[in-house]
Order: C-alpha cells, then sequence, then structure tokens
C-alpha cells in the first residue's frame, strides 16, 4: 500500500476486459514497474472484485471506482467503505460521468470516505460542478469534460481554458483541493500540458488499458511528467 503523492497519474481500469481478473493485476504491475523506474505516482482503480488482489501484490496507490455513502447494514448490492478499505484501497473516485451523483450524495460519500480514511477524488464535468464539490472539501478534484472522454483529444489541447479557470475557481473555495484532469489522456505531451496548466496530475482509462503496449504507453506519460 501506497500514500498519494503528485504529479499523480492515476488509471481507471473501468470494466474493461483488458483489465479485468488477470489482466487487472498485470496492469497494475506494470504500472508498479514505471513508478519505481520514473519515480512518478501512479495509481490504479480496478473493479472491486479486483482491489483485493491488486493491493496485495503492488505497492502503488489502489483506488475504488465508487463508494455509497451507507454504514454497515441491510444495503444488498452497495458498496461499503469500510469493505473497500478493508480490501486494500486507499481511496475512491466519486461521481465519474459514467456513475453521476446529485450534489448532496457527492457531499455524503465523501463524508463517508473521510470517516474510514479514503481518500476522496471527485470527478466534475465543468468548472461550476468543480467549483461547488471544492466547497465539499475533497482531497482530490478532477474535472473531466464528458464529450471528450474516450474521444483521444486532450481537455488539455481542446479545452485549456476549462482546466485554468477550474484551477483558479477552484483554489479560491479550497486551496488545499489537490486538482487532477481527464477526458482525452493519451500521450506524454497531455500530461506535460495539464501540469502546466496547473493541475497536479491527470485520470485516464483507455489511453492506457486499451493502448496497444500499455507499458510503454505509461513510461512516456510518466517521462512527461518528470520533466515537468
Amino acid at each position: 500500500m501506497s500514500k498519494v503523492r503528485t504529479p499523480l497519474i492515476l488509471v481507471n481500469f473501468k470494466t474493461y476486459a483488458e483489465a479485468t481478473g488477470k489482466n487487472a493485476l498485470k496492469l497494475a504491475k506494470l504500472a508498479e514497474k514505471v513508478s519505481l523506474k520514473t519515480g512518478i505516482c501512479i495509481g490504479v482503480a480496478p473493479q472491486y472484485t479486483d482491489i483485493a488482489p491488486v493491493a496485495k501484490e503492488v505497492s502503488i496507490p489502489v483506488f475504488a471506482q465508487h463508494i455509497d455513502p451507507i454504514d454497515p447494514g441491510s444495503f444488498t448490492g452497495h458498496v461499503l467503505p469500510e469493505a473497500v478499505k478493508e480490501a486494500g484501497a486507499i481511496g475512491t473516485l466519486i461521481n465519474h460521468s459514467e456513475r453521476r451523483l446529485k450534489l448532496v450524495e457527492i457531499d455524503a460519500t465523501i463524508v463517508r470516505a473521510r470517516a474510514v480514511g479514503l481518500t476522496s477524488v471527485v470527478c466534475a464535468d465543468n468548472v461550476e460542478v468543480s467549483v461547488a464539490v471544492a466547497a465539499l472539501k475533497p482531497e482530490m478534484l478532477a474535472v473531466e469534460p464528458p464529450e471528450l472522454i474516450g474521444t483521444g483529444i486532450p481537455v488539455s489541447k481542446a479545452k485549456p481554458e476549462v482546466v485554468t479557470d477550474t484551477v483558479e475557481r477552484v483554489k479560491k473555495v479550497n486551496p488545499n483541493v489537490i486538482v487532477l484532469c481527464g477526458a482525452g489522456i493519451t500521450k506524454g505531451e497531455d500530461v506535460a500540458a495539464a501540469l502546466r496548466l496547473g493541475t497536479k496530475g491527470v485520470l485516464l482509462a483507455s489511453g492506457v488499458v486499451k493502448a496497444r503496449d500499455p507499458s510503454k504507453t505509461l513510461m512516456k506519460l510518466a517521462k512527461s511528467a518528470v520533466d515537468i
């Protein structure tokens, strides 16, 4: 288990076959090797069933893809924060564009994550939502315009003003929030651009998970972060 450092490259495994079961562990080990070689913090967010085996085998930060704001009890089919922590996760994504929540639910989820010692990485689709989320005091916030997710068109180039405006306005509300950006990040230059715009890292998925050579891709992404 490892603590989160910045700059951070956080890879969301989603439910891709390339990152499920044994493939999840394989990809996490590749990420660990790149992290050790470059000194850049690389985190992974596997599916719930893969958290325990991945966390057991690698020393990089492991995140859940979601948790529910519930307490232990009668909540069949929900994701208990304590269970995620016990499995080895050190943090969780919240409000990803593929798992949207209402603001009151985001607040409750951040509170539960904090109560069990999980780092919150809250996703937001625009500047206004980012500002609202920052007031809820998560540890991290990732701005991701949903229309660019999975397109290969990086937000750091297509909509740099979204990134810079988010960083500026979020810091006014809560200077302690670490701002990441995501959507369309696939190349080292995308990471470099994101860091130059004021973020402390990136959140990405298919750019690594579905890459022809994930290890090579991760190395390029990490080296770009080293050079900034």
